[in-house]
């Protein structure tokens, strides 16, 4: 066993709870050592709420820690590849990361249900999950075994199923439809006749204006809008079936973490809690924002997918999930416990939350 293997094996059993953090009697506080790390985040380097919210962040925890503990901030590319964050975390080379885990899938596939599941559950079940339901508990034995500790970090919510530049009239309009689209629900769409293509975010507006695709999925109002999609193609679609949720990490290395004081961990504990918390909120009053907007400023129809795609939709989501769920260990694991969680939390919120809905449609109190 090399010495890093040997460190991150090491590292691993200061992980014995999921908020508890690590103490180490007799280490120096943090008003005797100073701590200069890195964070790397897999996006571009002006993005809204997902990279602008780690400043406010880490100058936090400066204020806080009494300049002990010192990050430097690094976007997609400035030091680290976006999709190389998870080698260099685990590795030493940077000590945090804020990404998405379902881009280390192929490497390990129960991240993926960690982050993001199609028709799986909403921002709020997830968080539920997490800190209640032995998510981050599995999510934290997962990572463990690779050196590293997550946390959940910033949630963006629902987002819309996509952008299109002919009505979605039924399950046929799907057959052949090139559609720019990844992860889980890329895959689950081409399982029902769809053609996926992969693009960087500057190529999709001229894709989709100049027909070489015919929809796109992004995100919501507020990261669409910026992108331009409203521009691009006339129908957008609902509801986001594909990512209900999206849960952002805040990963540190193992070694790392267990080389500061308590207090200095309580800090990250909590500023990685605080940011889950802001950046769900920050999400839903920016899109309802930019939603008025495009409703104000375009032609965009809003539209929902007819029953029978989401029908084929789901029964395609149900496949896909639990072949990538059969197909390794620790993703059965994770994806039982998600499933079980999933199941309980819809049976509580068909009583409470869509109920809720229903009667404020009942009494006319629909959207403006």
């Amino acid at each position: 066993m090399n010495r890093r293997s040997f460190l991150r094996k090491t590292a691993a059993t200061a992980v014995t709870s999921t908020l508890a953090a690590v103490s180490y009697p007799g280490k120096p506080t943090h008003a005797q050592v100073r701590f200069r790390w890195r964070l790397g985040h897999s996006f571009a380097p002006s993005a809204p709420i997902l990279a602008a919210n780690l400043a406010p962040l880490v100058a936090r925890l400066r204020t806080l820690s009494k300049g002990a503990l010192e990050i430097q901030v690094y976007g997609a590319g400035e030091l680290v590849p976006a999709f190389g964050l998870f080698d260099a975390v685990r590795d030493g080379t940077i000590q945090m990361m804020y990404s998405a885990s379902y881009y280390w899938a192929g490497r390990l596939p129960a991240a993926q249900f960690t982050c993001s599941v199609p028709f799986g559950m909403t921002a709020q079940q997830t968080n539920a999950w997490f800190y209640f339901g032995g998510g981050l508990d599995l999510w934290r034995e997962v990572y463990a075994r690779q050196g590293l500790i997550p946390w959940p970090a910033g949630n963006t919510g629902m987002e819309v199923a996509g952008w299109f530049r002919r009505e979605v009239r039924s399950l046929e309009d799907i057959k052949g439809l090139k559609i720019c689209i990844a992860g889980l629900g890329g895959r689950i769409l081409e399982s029902v006749g769809a053609k996926v293509l992969l693009l960087p975010a500057p190529e999709v507006v001229p894709a989709l204006q100049a027909g070489t695709i015919d929809a796109c999925e992004w995100m919501a109002p507020y990261y669409d809008y910026e992108l331009g999609l409203h521009r691009a193609a006339r129908y957008c679609y609902t509801p986001g079936w594909h990512q209900p949720s999206t849960a952002n990490e805040l990963t540190i290395n193992l070694t790392a973490w267990a080389s500061l004081p308590r207090e200095l961990q309580l800090m990250l504990d909590q500023a990685a809690f605080q940011l889950n918390v802001a950046n769900l909120a920050e999400f839903d009053a920016r899109n309802q924002e930019f939603l008025r907007r495009m409703q104000q400023q375009s032609a965009v129809a809003f539209r929902e997918l007819p029953a029978d795609v989401l029908k084929a939709l789901y029964a395609a989501a149900e496949r896909v999930n639990q072949s990538v769920a059969d197909a390794d260990p620790d993703a059965r694991r994770v994806y039982e416990s998600y499933k079980a969680f999933r199941d309980g939390v819809r049976a509580w919120h068909a009583l409470s939350e869509a109920a809720y809905q229903r009667a404020l449609a009942s009494v006319g109190a629909s959207p403006a």
